[in-house]
């Protein structure tokens, strides 16, 4: 008996060790994919865009009504952005701006594309290359998730301009709730109604493949990103991926439950704004979650604005700017803005000086290693050099921005501190925006030959401008040609009357 007993009590031990030898094994096996995964210590990249979302809109920004807490601490370990602007003070035109690096203004793409089937056919010449065909040919697992707005044909759809991955939709916006917009769909495509469809009605897609939707729209594209964010975590890659959110543009529909993080909140359109608000910002500490639980957080670079000003009559608050999406005044198009990265950037730090989403091609080129074509034109400046030193990126250099209406144009030409504006076909003006946000006082008397000077800046600037390439809708397109636009001439008369 003992020496059964002795048998098996062996027997047992041996198991035992075979077991934790499997463990130690497994657990080496594991570590070691870890660490291969980190041999390339390039930054993962993570846009996020939101859609019209107002200057005051945000906690860190001042928000006097709207909570966003998981934004709010992302900006608290990360630094704050106060004069961060994007390309243009409208949707479309703003991202070519972001994907291209250039001013939209300087390959036809001044206005929004058409709606619907106007749009065939149309979009951002592919003679320019996206930022995110540079970080996919640098090694970059590239993924978007949410609103495209760049062309809807072949040759412009995401996954042939540098997404390896790509969920949401190509038109310029999306109804929120899938049990109201699928239904609607599907009524009119049984009704044989198909060209009639808004497009904001229209089914999602998965790399090509239409995919059916159950959740709010916001949670969905949320859900998306922490999907490839976990994908991604198992490649021997980085990550580049740009989370284009379409909260809170219109149409204005928020859960109820966001809703009702708001009681105090009596006006309708800024309450469900509120909710739309709060859904990003909920989504944004999921994503934030799944980072920390792949182990991709440290390494991250996380970079969060708006593509334009908040529209103040869909529920925005650009306080203390002056001005609502499609203006070239501050609230049109300068946005809150966060740069994250444990590993890098320190927290609590607040970046004063000029910043345009222009930037983000070249600077994103640098911290990836990637090689920007050398016949690529670029208008952005590489930011990080003068950014981790606290300075300007761009000292005594003009930034531009240019709204068409009807007979005339809206400008801004900002340099440090002080802005040229022309707008509702005045007479130029001069602001020192850094300390008077809100354009209150005036400043060409007391400095005019600033002013010539940066108004000569935007002519040289316009000269270089290409004819467009297509307009919102028809009607802009015949204000065009009847009041025989640009006029630039007559823009950049110094002197000009009111």
């Amino acid at each position: 008996m003992k020496t059964l007993s002795h048998k098996v009590t062996q027997m047992i031990k041996s198991a035992i060790a075979l077991t934790v030898m499997a463990a130690t094994l497994s657990s080496c096996a594991e570590t070691t994919a870890k660490t291969a995964k980190r041999v390339d210590e390039r930054p993962n990249i993570l846009v996020i865009l939101t859609d019209d979302m107002g200057y005051a809109d945000v906690g860190f920004n001042g928000s006097p009504d709207i909570k966003t807490p998981n934004l709010d601490q992302l900006a608290a370990g990360g630094t704050v952005m106060t004069s961060a602007y994007t390309a243009h003070p409208f949707c479309g035109p703003s991202r070519a701006g972001l994907m291209t690096g250039r001013y939209p203004h300087m390959f036809g793409s001044q206005f929004n594309l058409p709606t619907n089937k106007d749009s065939a056919g149309l979009g951002i010449p592919v003679e320019e290359t996206y930022m995110s065909s540079v970080l996919q040919s640098a090694g970059y697992r590239t993924g978007l998730v949410g609103k495209w707005h760049l062309g809807e044909a072949p040759e412009y759809h995401p996954n042939n301009r540098g997404f390896d991955d790509f969920y949401g939709f190509l038109n310029g916006g999306h109804s929120y709730f899938p049990e109201k917009f699928v239904k609607t769909y599907n009524n009119l495509r049984a009704q044989g109604r198909d060209n009639t469809i808004f497009q904001y009605l229209r089914p999602l897609e998965h790399n090509g493949k239409e995919v059916e939707v159950t959740k709010y729209l916001t949670d969905d594209l949320s859900d998306k990103a922490s999907r490839f964010i976990t994908e991604s975590s198992k490649v021997d890659k980085p990550f580049f991926l740009y989370l284009a959110y379409n909260a809170p543009h219109t149409p204005l529909e928020a859960t109820e439950e966001d809703m009702a993080q708001f009681p105090h909140i009596k006006n309708k359109k800024r309450k469900i704004y509120a909710g739309m608000v709060y859904a990003v910002d909920r989504g944004v500490g999921q994503i934030v979650e799944t980072l920390k639980q792949t182990g991709q957080y440290e390494n991250t670079l996380i970079v969060f604005f708006s593509d334009n000003g908040g529209k103040t009559k869909a529920g925005a608050n650009n306080h203390p700017l002056k001005g609502s999406k499609g203006d070239t005044l501050e609230g049109g198009f300068r946005t809150p803005m966060f740069f994250h990265w444990p590993q890098q950037i320190k927290g609590g730090d607040t970046y004063h000086h000029v910043i345009s989403a222009l930037d983000f091609y070249p600077t994103f080129a640098h911290l990836a290693n990637a090689a920007i074509p050398a016949e690529k034109k670029v208008d952005g400046v590489n930011l990080w050099p003068a950014f981790t030193k606290g300075e300007s990126a761009r000292p005594g250099k003009s930034l531009f921005a240019m709204r068409h209406r009807y007979g005339y144009s809206d400008v801004s030409i900002r340099r440090d501190n002080f802005k040229a504006q022309l707008y509702g076909n005045g007479q130029w003006k001069l602001f020192d925006v850094h300390n008077d946000p809100a354009e209150t006082t005036d400043l060409a008397a007391q400095y005019p030959i600033l002013l010539r000077e940066l108004v000569e800046d935007g002519e040289i600037w316009s000269w270089q401008h290409a004819k467009p390439k297509w307009f919102h809708i028809h009607k802009e397109g015949f204000d065009w040609r009847e009041k025989s636009m640009p006029r630039f001439h007559e823009t950049f008369a110094i002197d000009r009357a009111n």
